[in-house]
């Protein structure tokens, strides 16, 4: 069921754009010494964007840190806006058919991810 879901989410749920709005963005901030962990975290994120479902997000202990609030405050500064509002324009979309409302609820728990990153893993 999950490999079902994760192919009509490609195709139909828009997966395939996402994923290469991360990839992108990631191999982008990899060029720069200081963008490497920004780039590592989209490289992350564009694996979950092309099959979320059958996955969930957790904090990690070590989450409550200074370095994740700092990294996750220029995260938010210099990008996690746009890509958050990027998932919420594609649930929106997908919300719209009664079909597309498992896709919206992956969108949504994108756009939180894409926001705040730093701190969280990926089971």
């Amino acid at each position: 069921m999950r490999l079902l879901a994760n192919l009509l989410w490609i195709t139909l749920g828009g997966g395939i754009f996402i994923f290469l709005e991360y990839l992108i963005g990631g191999l982008a901030l990899c060029l720069t010494i200081v963008g490497i962990p920004f780039g590592v975290q989209c490289l992350k994120l564009s694996v979950l964007g092309l099959a979320p479902f059958g996955r969930e997000i957790r904090e990690t202990p070590a989450a409550t840190g200074c370095l994740a609030v700092t990294m996750n405050v220029l995260w938010i500064l210099f990008g996690g806006v746009w890509l958050a509002l990027t998932h919420l324009v594609f649930g929106l979309l997908c919300a719209l058919t009664i079909i597309g409302l498992p896709f919206a609820r992956q969108h949504l728990k994108l756009a939180q991810l894409a926001l705040m990153p730093f701190g969280k893993e990926i089971v």
